[in-house]
């Protein structure tokens, strides 16, 4: 598991908030079911957006094979065979995928300087509203700024 370096506290009836940035990029929406795990050993508490009985690859729920820990459906096992709408994986996606971040980072970092010069006095959540980001990108990207 990634440490994202977020935290959390529990309310009183015992809930967490999942933050936005996460529920972006793992595709979960109001209202979608999870999935939870738990490891005693650990005291780790996991989740994952639960797919219920389909396709991992396209969400059918006809003619299903259990293929390494995945469901598959008839169709994808036919497409997969024929090598159908297969897309090359780059080689150097680590790079490429870091390149893009610190691209964004950079374009992020310089609005919210922008925004810093036009209204000096605003606190940090009107510059995350500003800038569709959280609190806490905003506070990371202000750390930046000053190490710069």
């Amino acid at each position: 598991m990634k440490n994202t370096g977020m935290t959390r506290p529990l309310d009183h009836l015992g809930r967490i908030v999942i933050p936005k940035e996460m529920r972006i990029s793992m595709n979960m929406k109001r209202g979608d079911p999870l999935e939870l795990f738990i490891d005693t050993e650990k005291k780790m508490l996991g989740f994952k957006k639960y797919t219920g009985v389909s396709c991992r690859m396209c969400n059918s729920i006809e003619q299903l094979t259990y293929f390494k820990e995945n469901l598959l459906c008839h169709e994808c096992i036919l497409e997969l065979k024929e090598g159908k709408n297969l897309q090359e994986y780059p080689s150097d996606l680590k790079t490429q995928s870091k390149k893009i971040r610190t691209y964004k980072s950079d374009l992020l970092m310089n609005r919210l300087r922008d925004l810093m010069m036009k209204h000096p006095a605003y606190p940090q959540r009107e510059y995350a509203k500003l800038l569709g980001i959280s609190q806490c990108r905003v506070s990371q990207l202000k750390r930046r700024l000053e190490g710069k």
